[in-house]
């Protein structure tokens, strides 16, 4: 083997060296075994600079060849090394191949030197010219020279590349990387375009832009986060095949419902001019003009859809429904045939514009159908987004524990000896220091002390300065100058003022005027009046001189040099110039905004913290986060380069006046807010003009391959962001003076009001609390105020002290269970509830001073005047120890005299009766189910409550007398429970609070009826609902764990709305008063720029007649709209209104321009990135951190109510596993049975049905809405040829498993959709081809499709990705039962506010409140944020010219058809946030239980596929399924098992050892040997005792026909009767022969003595042999 070299030293790479590679090489095979141990170093690796424990780089070996230090190189790929002088590590092959030269060629070596040459920063500068280049539009004439010169770098480096490098040499050979291939490409293909005749060719022009891509090799670091993506994208295939399938089944499924109903029009009949009628294939009327003859609602551009049934949408007078005309949106949505319906799917699979394709689908279909896209959104919006993170969250964290842990492993010699080095040096100045210190013995401690702490913060500051670059002598001229020490007055006046900046006040003062600041340019608004401007601006003058006054005076306090010492003082400074350039530079307007993250800063710690967090993981991910806008980049310039020229050759297709649309790429500006326009979501509008000008191959190609990289890319650095604020530690944030001194300037008010208040009560009064107040000054007087600040502290040491007080009392008493005079007892709240204030146990169990008395108390309790023992839960433990310290202060502890007990007693037992009476009744079972029951029918009867109410008469006479039953109800429910409670414990339990509220609901609604001024009381009804959280606790689960995930993140909460009001401030400077329009009433368009041009000429226009001067509806004409259009924008619903108000926006009173002002694009770029993007992760990655804290805590689901949510969890699977695995049936003993029975068991047979079951889909791809009727025949014939084999299918198995066959539920559901075919296929024949739609026997076959997500039907990887749904179905069943009831509550309240709302903009016969299921089809959208805008912009019509308020509503009393504003936004925002705390946290829970899936697998504790390969192996030793094994085959049943089961030969005397059970036969059973392996590879704890069972009991609801048997005996105990039965037969058959020796002969004395003692040693010896075998086998 060829010697490793040295690791001391650098030596040359020789000829010898060379020869040793070749001779190594040629004996390479026969040592290849000693080579395998072998590894690459990770310090040593290609592009890292040398460690320097191979000491000093001579100047003679810089771009030398020298033997490779790592010896896996060196060894076993034949390389030798260069480096530069910076010491960057190059390879390179030695051993020539493919037009290689050898190493000492004067060629090659030069291009080596070339080569190696630090010139990475000259590449970079050349691919970024060339990156410029290419984006610009009409480029000059003198751009091709510099292209050409470009193009000739870019072919000499790759002429370098190959000399130096070789072409085919080995991995670092030219071709041996990937990047090079591309590279070479590229100039390939630029030098073909530019001197040959295929220069006209596009797409060869468009490959020069992949030299954009050139970047990623030439950085480390992005060739690094390339490679973990490309890791990433191999671990999401299988979610990406699942989503496929998932994509296909929907689309075949959309194909069946709704194929070509989307041409479904409006048409007008009769015609006026009948005689112009044709027709065409389909036999529907067509119509020349298809613009005049459909019906078009107002400012809509295509027909208006409808439907056949009910519930579908329905023509207007004098027009009938057709199917006729073209598909909506330039055709391309439909689900005609499969590629169109996959488009559809693929868009609501990314929630593009769904609300559109929802009005299409329900307006030519029905609503019923909204229950397709409900399953969609839930598969792909929720499960499948859920997947993607999960793993791209694994894929992270282990990279980032890999990255984490590769320092720790590799850490050189030389780095510790450095950093002891280090380390020592500093030790031995700060004892130098401290001898300094000693010497200049100074005269008082406190004197020392200061003198040391400013040696050593000098120190410090002398080891900062040391370290930065800046020479030590710019430092001494800066404290010479800027350190300002003149004379004494000048100190004294310094004193002076640094007593007056560092007081409290002055703090508490600057802390005032920032938040009065902010608030005035918060109150800025258009239209202001000239007093409210005056104002304003004179408020702003006042806060600059203040905020000037005060740097002047810190300056003068600190000296310059100290004051620009700290950030957030220079921060202060330009702040402050910028505040006086603002008095000079009128747009230089709300410079001092940006002192909101001054006060942010400096008063509140913890923003700092957040601050510093955000900035590192921003740093962290700088190669991520620079690849992603280099992708951005490179798509852009693609695009335009694809796009460009056909968007301006073709602008007449989308647009009548021959315009570019907003979004175009004809140029790279455009092109680049495409893209990113894309990857924020929105993207089928742009396609759908892209297919129309470009084509539609190469656009969908483009924006796949654009939407699927940059998700990836998106989604990943949102995991890294939102995993670092999440795994971020909790460090201790210490308070700084500024806020330690508001803290004391506020007790010091605190204390001087409460001063002042006490002056004005009458000293002589005193209170019986007396002593106790006078013990809390003593104990409050040891305090100092700043103590007295911090309340906690406070109230935790007077708890302390109080204490003692409290045990005394009640230490001997409570132990009785008999009731004592002396203590006072409480009725305690009922078992079960729980309160909402105190929601930890460990919380409740600390709040008491004595834990002894509170478990006597718990287990025996008596309600005052009873006798009746009721258990205390903790609950109501916690209501008894809040109420205890009261009684005992206010004397209910004093023993009673006999005479008060005896005067009271009969009373007393009337009263305990009558409470007990209640106690029981509220208790009951029956009772509580009856009230939830009431409440259910309560709740439900608020459904009924629509717009056509006073049409049903009986209905409405019925719900009032309803709502009076139900009224009187919960008021008696409410009063037993006050009766049972008592008043105290009643209201301290939220639930029941929240019951008390309710009633006060009912009752104000039932009074509301009997006046009609009190009629707006009846719309509090919706109320109602909540109710229902107090009812169930599955309700009441979610809503605890929603509010342990959410309060805790109020900080990051707050943190974002400052976010926000920032940009809304901004957005009122940038865009107050420039949103109006005159538009022209007849068309509803605007009017040019060259016919208004302001809004005087708008109002004296057409004979000096005004035109309407609008405002958008939504702007940022204050803050509150400001808030209200962010929102908008941050839910992408409306922003492109939004923004394309702001970009056409000229100024106040100006008519706007068609995109003016293009560069605002970037104020909403930074909005969507720093407004919505990076705080969105901080505050997701708060509440998962909120998440895992409380389920660490609990050790449970916090969204599942069950205890044992784990051990149930892994019992579930486990069971999951032996239901699919250990359904086995007896093997028939008729032969032809049996022969099927094989047949329809067997593997291959399984292949076979699910082969068929993806043949039929593929049939159903071909169909289409305009096929030819031999095709619909061929088709026809295909299907019942498939429902033919499925019966056969179904007919086998009968015959196969008899009445067991319906034992299994997928053989009922396969047999279900047999028996539906051929009713499918039959029913045309009786009632007739028009009744039955033509794809429902189709459809019914597609369904069996569900088959290939079985364990063993389909691939494996589809089971192991849905197990985390299945498991986590419990918490997503609880979480979605809340959000009904919120969907539930808003839509009653929508019922209640906007019925009656005029029918424009989202508000439509499809999307409207007038019921209780259009109101929750209009809350499903909201959800997931899809038009809810324009929901929105229809309540907001409250003028004449948009609704009529006095509008008579046929068939009701209410008028008028306007909406309400300010109800509207709060109906919607409060919706919107309520409903995505809801969603995040389902996500949360699913992203959970799939990396705890993970992390148990990495624990290789024991998986479903383990067990699944247990019953494959045991398949083969039981072949006939009578679930037993003869015991000589457990040896090789155990050997033939996969790893953790898995027990190597020999192997018998461990499978004794563990006692099996044995039935008649010496046979064992199947579930006993599951067990006995399971409990050996888990071990033995109580966890795998109840996970034993567990298994236990689902086999057995598996088996329910399994043959019942007793076990007669135990390998163990076989084996000790065996050994016994040994035992016994040696020691007979020794007797037998000692007596045969007596017996003997006299003459065959010598002979028998000759022959039996060498026969007795030999048995003797057979028998210690057999012994020890024996023994070693026990």
């Amino acid at each position: 083997m060829l010697a490793s070299p040295e690791t001391k030293g650098l030596v040359p790479f020789t000829r010898e060296s060379l020869e040793l590679i070749k001779q190594h090489k040629a004996k390479k095979h026969s040592e290849e075994h000693e080579e395998e141990d072998l590894k690459p170093s990770p310090d040593l690796e290609v592009g890292k600079e040398l460690p320097f424990t191979y000491g000093k780089l001579p100047r003679g070996m810089v771009s030398e060849p020298l033997e490779d230090v790592d010896p896996y190189y060196y060894v076993k790929r034949n390389t030798f090394m260069i480096l530069n002088k910076n010491r960057i590590i190059f390879r390179f092959n030695a051993i020539s191949i493919l037009c290689t030269l050898s190493p000492f060629n004067p060629i090659r070596g030069t291009t080596i030197k070339v080569l190696v040459h630090p010139y990475p920063f000259l590449m970079t500068t050349v691919v970024l010219i060339d990156c410029i280049l290419m984006s610009m539009f009409n480029p000059p004439q003198w751009v091709l020279a510099i292209e050409n010169t470009l193009l000739g770098v870019y072919t000499f480096e790759i002429l370098v590349k190959v000399t130096a490098r070789g072409i085919w040499a080995g991995s670092f050979s030219f071709l041996g990387d990937l990047w090079n291939w591309l590279d070479f490409s590229i100039t390939l293909f630029e030098i073909i375009t530019r001197y040959s005749p295929l220069s006209s060719i596009v797409l060869l022009k468009n490959v020069r832009t992949f030299r954009i891509l050139k970047i990623i090799p030439l950085n480390q670091g992005l060739t690094s986060v390339v490679r973990t993506l490309t890791q990433c994208l191999k671990r999401l295939m299988g979610a990406i095949f699942l989503a496929l399938f998932f994509l296909g089944t929907f689309s075949l499924l959309g194909m069946g419902l709704f194929m070509g109903n989307l041409k479904h029009k409006c048409l007008r009949w009769p015609q006026e001019n009948g005689n112009e009628t044709f027709h065409n294939r389909t036999m529907h009327l067509y119509y020349i003009s298809e613009r005049e003859n459909f019906y078009y609602l107002d400012g809509e551009r295509y027909a208006l859809l409808c439907g056949n049934r009910t519930d579908a949408g329905q023509c207007p007078e004098g027009y009938v429904c057709v199917k006729d005309g073209t598909n909506p949106d330039h055709g391309f949505t439909n689900f005609d045939n499969f590629g169109w319906a996959l488009l559809a799917l693929f868009r609501l699979m990314t929630q593009d514009y769904p609300e559109a394709l929802y009005h299409q689908i329900l307006y030519a279909s029905g609503k019923v159908y909204m229950v397709f896209f409900v399953a969609v959104s839930f598969c792909f919006a929720f499960y499948m987004a859920s997947l993607f993170l999960g793993i791209i969250a694994m894929v992270y964290e282990e990279e980032r524990q890999r990255a984490t842990e590769k320092p720790k492993k590799t850490g050189s010699p030389f780095q510790q000896t450095a950093k002891e080095h280090e380390a020592g040096n500093e030790a031995a100045e700060t004892k130098t220091t401290q001898i300094e210190m000693k010497q200049r013995s100074p005269t008082s401690l406190e004197a020392s002390l200061h003198v040391m702490e400013e040696a050593t913060l000098k120190h410090e500051e002398e080891l900062k300065t040391s370290r930065k670059k800046c020479p030590l002598c710019c430092y001494k001229f800066a404290k010479t100058l800027l350190v300002w020490n003149c004379c004494p007055c000048w100190i004294k006046l310094k004193e002076f003022v640094h007593k007056i900046i560092t007081n409290p006040f002055s703090d508490l003062f600057l802390l005032t005027c920032i938040l009065l600041n902010i608030c005035f340019l918060a109150l800025e608004h258009f239209p202001m009046s000239q007093e409210t401007m005056c104002l304003l601006s004179i408020g702003n003058l006042v806060f600059i001189g203040i905020f000037t006054a005060e740097m002047i005076l810190k300056i003068v306090a600190m000296h310059p040099y100290e004051y620009f010492q700290i950030k957030w003082n220079m921060f202060d400074s330009v702040i402050v110039f910028l505040g006086l350039a603002e008095i000079f530079l009128a747009n230089l307007e709300g410079m001092a905004l940006f002192r909101l993250f001054r006060m942010l800063g400096k008063y509140w710690p913890a923003f700092e913290t957040l601050v510093r967090t955000l900035a590192n993981s921003l740093i962290t991910l700088k190669d991520l986060i620079l690849l992603l806008f280099i992708f951005v980049y490179f798509s852009a310039v693609f695009g335009m380069k694809l796009f460009g020229e056909s968007y301006r050759a073709c602008a007449c297709r989308i647009d009548k006046d021959c315009q570019l649309p907003r979004w175009h790429m004809s140029d790279f500006f455009h092109s680049y807010l495409n893209m990113f326009r894309i990857l924020c979501g929105e993207w089928i509008e742009t396609l759908w003009d892209c297919m129309e000008v470009a084509g539609q191959p190469w656009c969908i190609s483009f924006y796949m391959v654009v939407i699927c990289i940059g998700n990836l890319l998106m989604f990943y650095l949102f995991v890294a962001l939102v995993s670092s604020f999440s795994s971020s530690k909790e460090t201790t944030i210490e308070e700084n003076n500024e806020v330690k001194n508001i803290q004391f300037a506020m007790a010091r008010i605190k204390k001087g009001l409460r001063e002042i208040l006490c002056r004005e009560k009458n000293a002589p009064k005193k209170t019986p609390d007396h002593a106790n107040d006078t013990y809390a000054t003593e104990n409050a007087s040891g305090h100092t105020l700043s103590d007295l600040s911090n309340t906690q502290v406070f109230l935790k040491e007077n708890e302390k002290s109080s204490a003692t007080e409290k045990t005394p009392v009640t230490e001997t008493e409570s132990q009785s269970l008999i009731p004592s005079p002396s203590i006072s007892e409480t009725v305690p709240i009922a078992s079960g509830e729980s309160d909402i204030e105190n929601l930890d146990k460990k919380e409740i169990r600390s709040m008491s001073g004595n834990g002894d008395s509170r478990e006597k108390i718990k287990q025996s309790s008596s309600s005052e005047c009873s006798t009746v023992d009721i258990a205390i839960s903790e609950e109501e433990d916690m209501v008894y120890e809040r109420e205890r310290p009261k009684h005992l202060k206010n004397g209910h502890g004093r023993r009673s005299s006999s005479g008060q007990i005896s005067r009271g007693s009969k009373k007393g037992k009337i009263w305990q009766n009558i409470r007990k009476t209640c106690c029981k009744i509220v208790e009951n079972t029956w009772f509580k189910c009856f009230i939830g029951l009431v409440t259910l029918l309560s709740t439900g009867t608020l459904a009924f409550e629509d717009i056509y109410i006073d049409q049903r008469k009986t209905i409405k006479i019925l719900l009032e007398y309803a709502d009076m039953i139900f009224t009187y109800i919960f008021i008696l429910e409410m009063l037993l429970k006050w009766m049972a409670y008592g008043f105290k414990a009643y209201f301290t339990n939220g639930w029941y609070k929240l019951d008390f509220i309710i009633v006060i609901v009912f009752c104000l609604s039932l009074i509301g009826k009997t006046r009609e001024e009190l009629k707006p009381l009846t719309s509090i009804k919706f109320l109602r609902a909540l109710r229902v959280l107090s009812q169930f606790e599955r309700m009441k689960v979610v809503v605890r764990a929603l509010i342990k995930t959410t309060l805790p993140s109020l900080g990051v909460f707050l943190f974002c709305l400052l976010i926000w009001l920032l940009f809304s401030i901004m957005g009122v400077h940038l865009f107050a008063g420039t949103f109006y329009e005159c538009i022209d009433p007849t068309s509803g368009e605007i009017f040019h720029v060259f016919e208004v041009m302001n809004k005087s000429q708008c109002e004296s226009i057409v004979f000096n007649e005004s035109m309407p001067w609008e405002n958008a509806k939504l702007n940022f004409d204050n803050v509150g709209n400001g808030f209200l259009a962010l929102l908008q924008v941050a839910t992408f619903n409306g922003w492109l209104t939004i923004m394309n108000s702001a970009i056409d926006a000229v100024g106040v009173n100006m008519q706007p321009i068609f995109e003016y002002n293009l560069y605002m694009y970037i104020y909403f770029i930074n909005f969507i990135i720093f407004g919505l993007f990076l705080p969105l992760s901080m505050l997701i990655g708060n509440i998962i951190a909120n998440f895992n804290k409380q389920k660490i805590k609990i050790s449970i689901n916090i969204f599942f109510p069950t205890r044992n949510v784990q051990a149930l969890k892994i019992a579930l699977m486990r069971k999951y596993s032996i239901n699919k695995y250990c359904n086995y049936f007896f093997h028939p003993q008729n032969k032809f049975q049996g022969l099927i029975f094989d047949l329809v068991t067997s593997h291959i047979f399984n292949v076979i049905v699910v082969v068929l079951i993806c043949f039929q889909a593929m049939t159903v791809m071909m169909q289409n809405d305009e096929q030819s009727p031999q095709m619909k025949s061929a088709l026809y014939w295909m299907n019942s040829f498939f429902v033919t084999l499925y019966t056969l299918e179904c007919i086998l198995k009968l015959i196969a498993f008899h009445c067991y066959y319906f034992t299994i539920v997928w053989n009922v559901y396969d047999f279900m959709v047999v028996i539906f075919s051929i009713t499918g296929l039959l029913l045309p024949m009786t009632i007739g081809y028009y009744f039955v739609p033509p794809s429902l026997v189709p459809l019914i076959l597609l369904s069996r499709i569900i088959h290939i997500l079985r364990l063993g039907k389909g691939p494996k990887v589809f089971h192991d990705l849905m197990l985390p749904l299945m498991l986590s179905l419990p918490a997503l069943l609880n979480i979605g039962l809340l959000i009904f009831l919120v969907m539930f509550t808003y839509a009653i309240f929508g019922m209640y506010n906007f019925a009656y709302v005029r029918k424009e903009a989202g508000i439509n016969d499809v999307s409207n409140f007038e019921t209780f299921g259009n109101s929750m089809l209009c809350l499903f959208q909201v959800m997931i944020f899809a038009g809810w805008d324009g929901m929105l912009d229809a309540i907001f019509s409250t003028q004449w010219s948009d609704c009529d308020p006095d509008k008579i509503n046929p068939g009701t009393q209410v008028r008028g058809d306007c909406g309400n504003p300010s109800v509207g936004i709060f109906y919607f925002v409060s919706y919107i946030f309520i409903s995505w705390l809801i969603i995040v946290n389902m996500y949360i829970a699913v992203i959970m239980e799939f990396l705890s899936i993970s992390s148990k697998k990495k624990a290789r504790t024991l998986s479903e596929d383990d067990f699944r390969k247990f019953f494959q192996v045991w398949k083969r030793f039981d072949p006939d399924r009578t679930q037993y094994i003869d015991s000589s085959k457990l040896p090789d049943f155990a050997a033939a098992l996969d790893p953790p089961l898995f027990m190597a030969k020999p192997n018998r005397g461990q499978l004794v050892a563990m006692d099996l059970p044995m039935a008649v036969g010496d046979r064992i059973h199947c579930l006993d040997i599951l067990l006995a392996f399971t409990k050996r590879v888990m071990g033995k704890d109580e966890r795998v005792e109840k996970l034993l069972s567990e298994i236990e009991s689902g086999y057995m609801s598996a088996n329910p026909f399994k043959i019942t048997y007793e076990p007669i005996t135990s390998t163990l105990k076989r084996k000790q009767e065996a050994v016994s039965a040994t035992i016994i037969q040696r020691a007979y058959k020794s007797y037998r022969l000692r007596q045969n020796d007596k017996n003997a002969s006299d003459v065959h004395v010598i002979e028998d003595e000759r022959v039996a003692h060498p026969s007795k040693q030999g048995i003797q010896l057979y028998k210690t042999k057999e012994k020890s075998a024996i023994q070693s086998q026990i």
